[in-house]
């Protein structure tokens, strides 16, 4: 790897993130992607820098039912150190026995609960970043992780609120810490925004203000790190949280680690060879997590926009990327593109993944009537865990 001079962040020093016993050298967690951060990606991000780096999602349901699928998923590499998984759930009982499960049977270092989730199918049952507004139930489920995971650490994470009329996240935030939350981070926009327009940076500054004996870490709009740096400025916030601006960019963790002060992390190269050898490797390693080299060449197919943006590989040439079947498929178109093409400059920056609009929260009727759960509440609730995919 060899440095691009031009493009070196500013260096912010920064102390290590203590999440309960658990000491993270560099204040940078990977936030947890469906379909992205399996054990592939996050060996991949570890190679580029290091930080917290935690699973796809996981519902608390089929943990504990032990789904196949979801055992596979919260497998780790032996080479990951610390381990962080991600819970999904709308029951105390059942997150309190995942958490418990995790902890006696040693499957992590740390367990995050996701109160984020914005997808429609979610929201309109109760879940995801619908949940925190029952105030009442959203303790209770962090409180019966921290208990279940015993010395393993449990941080949260949640959003704004559901819209701008109706924010949760100072009280939410408080009643984690109050039940024994090591960590929460805020994504700063609210369920209504889903991922459209800007962060409102402004609320994690509050939020850091607002808590007293835990970490704060920021999340929304971090591309870059510089942006990570300029967060940390204006928020005071203890680390960043970083999800859709590493897709295809896996190295941004080296650059966050220098940006931070660790002057070990590598410094890459952005040139079209370094890009094209990092998807290589990615699918390496996804054919290696699969065990089987057509599984991993298909999943990887979807990555190729992400890595490839900005770089002078055309339209034919992408839709070529995303029919591999074979890594002998990708090396043999690898070998047709300009490897010599420089970084782009601004033509890789900026939003990547999803986007979208605004749009009216869907929830439960009545949902907003009450910051209780009422009985046909609670039932309704327990299918907002059963299909997650895509939150």
């Amino acid at each position: 790897m060899t440095a691009v001079l031009d493009t070196a962040p500013d260096v912010r020093k920064m102390p290590p993130l203590q999440i309960g016993p658990l000491t993270v050298d560099v204040p940078v967690v990977l936030a947890p992607m469906a379909g992205v951060t399996n054990m592939a990606f996050r060996r991949l991000c570890r190679e580029y820098g290091i930080g917290l780096y935690v699973t796809e999602m996981i519902t608390t349901r089929a943990l504990v039912e032990r789904n196949e699928v979801t055992m596979r998923l919260i497998r780790h590499h032996e080479s990951e150190t610390p381990r962080s998984i991600q819970l999904y759930g709308v029951d105390p009982k059942y997150t309190g026995e995942a958490a418990r499960i995790i902890a006696a049977e040693n499957h992590a270092d740390h367990i995050d609960l996701n109160f984020g989730c914005p997808v429609p199918k979610v929201t309109r049952k109760g879940g995801g970043s619908a949940l925190p507004w029952k105030s009442d139930l959203f303790r209770d489920i962090v409180k019966a992780a921290v208990d279940g995971a015993g010395d393993v650490p449990v941080t949260v994470k949640i959003r704004k609120g559901i819209d701008d009329d109706h924010l949760t996240y100072l009280e939410a935030a408080k009643a984690a810490e109050s039940v024994g939350a090591a960590a929460v981070s805020l994504h700063a926009r609210t369920l209504e925004q889903s991922y459209s327009g800007h962060a409102d940076w402004s609320a994690i500054a509050r939020l850091k203000e607002h808590i007293e004996t835990i970490p704060v870490l920021g999340n929304g709009d971090i591309w870059s790190a510089e942006d990570a740096i300029r967060m940390v400025d204006e928020t005071g916030c203890d680390g960043v949280v970083v999800g859709r601006g590493c897709l295809g960019r896996p190295w941004l963790f080296g650059e966050l680690a220098r940006a931070f002060g660790n002057a070990e992390a590598p410094i890459v190269d952005a040139t079209l060879a370094f890009v094209a050898q990092a998807f290589r490797r990615h699918a390496e390693l996804l054919v290696d997590f699969y065990e089987d080299e057509l599984r991993g060449c298909r999943d990887i197919r979807k990555h190729a926009g992400w890595y490839f943006k900005g770089y002078p590989v055309g339209g034919e040439m992408r839709g070529r990327f995303t029919q591999v079947n074979s890594l002998a498929d990708i090396d043999a178109l690898i070998a047709e593109l300009d490897l010599t093409a420089p970084y782009p400059g601004e033509g890789v920056e900026g939003p990547r993944g999803r986007s979208g609009r605004a749009r009216r929260a869907v929830l439960p009727d009545g949902w907003l009537s009450s910051r209780t759960m009422n009985s046909q509440e609670s039932a309704d609730l327990q299918e907002a865990e059963l299909d997650t995919s895509g939150g």
